[in-house]
């Protein structure tokens, strides 16, 4: 970066300090306490901005600096949704017109936030798959009505908006800090902080955060020029960009100290941490940073032990249906959660006893089960235990010569595909079951049925009610041995109801 540039940039960095407190009061920087980290975590908390997200500060910022024969036309942005709020809260404050271009796949949410900011001031348009589709699109109707382009993150004035998250991190009398983890999707955050935050905290350390299938700058940087990406995973939605932009790739490569890459699945994770200690839910680019941060405390205990670790929570903007796979994929992103598929004789109480040698102190989450053999049974289960108890856990198994693969992540897992034989199944009767969600519950249904039926069909996984929830098929070798089925879930006290008639003929044919 050239001095000139170093310099303009500073200057509009302190500038900017006037301009976007018209729209927004500077947001809260919160000490929380995490699990298993041994450090003073801080949340810089963009989420409770007015757009829920930080990107109002960029968007103003630039859009301030229009001159007044640009503001005479409707402007143009793009965006995955949080600029676009931001473009759109703007041009309603300052009485100018604007054209927001969108991915097809923004969340209906976010586009009604841009509507509910801009009012009548907006036009929302819909193309492309990525930001990169959608930009390139916008920039055509620019080339064509000479209309200025408010960039999400690749313009001075942008980025020096963007920075002033780092001003109020200077300001807050809580540093200086010794760690900070910034999310990147095309980089204008992580420019724009690094840059302020290396002139005050010489010696802090500086990491970008970028999801796995997501990470343009962090193949720019070791390219040594910013380069496309062929696609990119939507599932962070505000962070999925093919190429980081040129400025914001010369800040960072200058600036930041390494970019990590996290999965969805600690993402997830992440996002479950929000809950846990402060009982609010990120979108999931806006848990990125710290999902960067916790697998960086995780893998370097020592080196943060009592020191200063930030990271903004930079967008909860997330339309509702999202909470269940993110819920469902946290406790993987934990390393908590495994799911295992075992090879065993296909026989009653085989998949009890596995569960009495090894599992004892495991809870189960989930139970993937069909009967495709007369002799052998592949059933797969999810499996909870600490992080650290793991190894011992799948050494156990091998002790006992358990036959078995680790399919956490498989396609078949992720979407719940169950194969089974109808036609290999023996008197089958089967129950929509409901059992007490505590530990030791399934094992106790399972030691009593296994003395007089056979399990042909499990489906169950956990959803945090007080009772689990399962579609269970059992057959029988004998009338005699059903009635003594019936009485034994009686005794127990668990619910359930039977799948009969056309229903029955569905799951059988």
């Amino acid at each position: 970066m050239n001095k000139k540039f170093h310099d303009q940039l500073v200057e509009e960095i302190l500038r900017a300090r006037e301009r976007i407190y018209h729209v927004n009061k500077p947001t809260p920087l919160e000490e929380v306490c995490l699990r298993d980290i041994d450090a003073q975590v801080y949340f810089k908390r963009e989420d409770l901005s007015t757009i829920k997200a930080y990107k109002w500060r960029g968007a103003y910022n630039c859009i301030s600096m229009l001159s007044p024969e640009q503001r005479k036309k409707p402007i143009i942005a793009a965006s995955a949704g949080n600029h676009a709020q931001g473009v759109a809260l703007a041009c309603r404050k300052l009485g100018l017109k604007a054209k927001i271009y969108m991915p097809l796949s923004t969340p209906q949410m976010k586009q009604n936030s841009v509507l509910k900011h801009g009012g009548e001031n907006v036009e929302i348009v819909l193309v492309g798959d990525s930001y990169s589709d959608t930009a390139a699109a916008a920039m055509k109707e620019v080339d064509k009505k000479g209309a200025a382009f408010i960039h999400p993150f690749d313009n001075l004035y942008t980025i020096a908006g963007q920075a002033t998250i780092a001003d109020e991190l200077v300001l807050s009398g809580q540093g200086p800090f010794d760690y900070c983890f910034i999310a990147i999707g095309g980089g204008g955050m992580a420019a724009g902080m690094s840059k302020w935050l290396r002139i005050h905290y010489p010696n802090i350390k500086i990491f970008g955060v970028e999801g796995v299938d997501q990470a343009s700058m962090k193949a720019s940087i070791e390219a040594g020029k910013p380069v496309t990406l062929e696609e990119v995973d939507t599932f962070c939605d505000g962070t999925a960009v093919k190429t980081p932009g040129n400025l914001t790739f010369e800040i960072c490569r200058e600036t930041l100290d390494g970019i990590l890459t996290v999965t969805n699945e600690e993402v997830c994770a992440a996002i479950e941490t929000t809950w846990e200690t402060g009982r609010f839910i990120p979108e999931p680019s806006g848990a990125m940073g710290l999902a960067g941060l916790m697998k960086y405390a995780q893998e370097n205990p020592k080196e943060i032990k009592g020191k200063k670790l930030v990271t903004p929570i930079c967008g909860a903007n997330m339309d509702f249906s999202r909470l269940r796979q993110i819920s469902a994929n946290s406790a993987v992103g934990a390393h908590r959660l495994r799911f295992l598929r075992f090879t065993l004789q296909e026989k009653s109480g085989s998949l009890l006893d596995i569960l009495n040698k090894c599992f004892q102190d495991v809870s189960i989450s989930a139970f993937q089960y069909g009967k495709i053999s007369e002799d052998m049974a592949f059933p797969v289960i999810g499996l909870q235990a600490a992080a650290d108890r793991w190894d011992s856990i799948l050494q156990d198994l091998k002790k006992n010569n358990v036959h078995f693969e680790d399919v956490t992540g498989a396609p078949d897992i992720t979407y719940r595909i169950i194969n089974y034989n109808p036609q290999l199944f023996k008197n089958p009767v089967f129950l929509n079951v409901n059992f007490p969600e505590r530990k030791g519950a399934l094992r106790e249904l399972l030691k009593l049925t296994s003395k007089v039926s056979n399990v042909c069909y499990f489906n169950y996984f956990y959803t945090g009610e007080l009772f689990g929830r399962a579609l269970m098929g059992f057959e029988f070798e004998s009338p005699s041995n059903e009635e003594k089925f019936f009485a034994a879930i009686e005794q127990l006290g668990i619910e359930h109801s039977r799948i009969e008639g056309e229903a029955l003929k569905r799951i059988t044919l």
